[in-house]
């Protein structure tokens, strides 16, 4: 079969994604044309797409149309891509008969893993304490923490039981946690066999310590945390957002941190992103923000490219595949 490289990001995202070793195998498994890494190139490229089977992709893969696909990709049979969300470019390869595959499991991990580690934090008090101490003191500090229960037995909510919901969950698994879960798509023999209790959102942010969104981002789903939400939530609570900025209204959840400044929210997006000059994030004490970091950055990144890579290798072997994604999924998936 045919392959290429076709993303925006050119050369380098795709050395990134697809590290050496996975290149070295993908070459011994089919036959590449050079990459595609500008898509005003693509009628010049045309004689070299006609016969593509297969394009493996990253970050800054092309939007096309039904017929440019039938056009330039008559021949085309699979998207392997090596990132995570495909919502904005998926569609019109689907309804072109085109499988479509996805890493956003692997992606999964390092946000799972970076969630883990900030709900532990948050169960300790580590974020109002930390600054409390630097800005007013030790004994200021010591006083927000006698608020703090500690992680025993605590309440968490999971918002969201997605690829990265259920292995925040199966991590959390590990400590004595009662876990609260809202997922409308979320079955209750599923939740049962998970070990958590499926419930509102308005249980989730009056009963529990720690409060982490995975829900996925569409139509349905944006503006939906507000705040008769955030109102609900405990004096010493903590919401964590790795998910999507675009699910929470934040004039609301501003509001309900300014009435409870022990409150906190521990931000890894937000919408827009960056936050915009001039809002009160940036001077807010109990907001703690960070760019975007908990997906895979750095070495991360080629986790994903090998997880292509094995896909490909059951795709080309008529064998199962793991992370196919479907119209269908496209309803819940983020």
């Amino acid at each position: 079969m045919n392959g290429i490289f076709m993303t925006s990001g050119g050369t380098k995202a795709i050395e990134r994604a697809y590290d050496r070793n996975t290149r070295d195998i993908l070459s011994k498994e089919l036959h590449f044309f050079e990459g595609l890494f500008d898509i005003n190139q693509i009628d010049a490229r045309k004689d070299d797409l006609k016969n593509v089977d297969c394009i493996f992709s990253t970050w800054g893969m092309f939007t096309l149309s039904h017929e440019q696909i039938q056009e330039y990709l008559p021949r085309l049979k699979a998207v392997f891509y090596a990132a995570g969300s495909v919502q904005y470019f998926a569609r019109p390869f689907l309804d072109s008969s085109v499988r479509i595959f996805s890493a956003y499991a692997a992606n999964a991990v390092p946000v799972a893993e970076y969630t883990t580690a900030q709900i532990l934090l948050a169960g300790k008090g580590y974020f109002l304490a930390e600054r409390l101490y630097k800005t007013k003191g030790f004994e200021k500090a010591r006083e927000y923490m006698a608020l703090m229960p500690g992680n025993y037995g605590e309440k968490v909510g999971i918002l969201g039981a997605g690829a990265i919901g259920r292995l925040v969950i199966a991590s959390l698994k590990n400590y004595n946690y009662q876990i609260l879960v809202f997922d409308p798509f979320l079955s209750q023999e599923k939740a049962d066999e998970m070990g958590v209790k499926k419930t509102d959102l308005n249980e989730i942010f009056r009963e529990c310590l720690i409060i982490s969104n995975h829900i996925a981002n569409n139509e349905n789903t944006r503006g939906m945390l507000k705040y008769e939400h955030f109102s609900l939530m405990r004096p010493n609570a903590v919401f964590i957002n790795t998910g999507r900025g675009a699910q929470v209204i934040e004039a609301d959840l501003v509001r309900a941190l300014t009435e409870v400044p022990t409150r906190a929210a521990v931000l890894d997006v937000t919408h827009p992103e960056p936050v915009q000059p001039g809002h009160p994030f940036y001077t807010m004490e109990n907001v703690f923000l960070t760019p975007h970091i908990a997906g895979s950055i750095g070495d991360e990144i080629a986790r994903m490219g090998q997880y292509m890579l094995q896909e490909y290798k059951a795709f080309s072997g008529n064998m199962p595949c793991k992370y196919e994604v479907t119209m269908e999924m496209l309803k819940t998936m983020a």
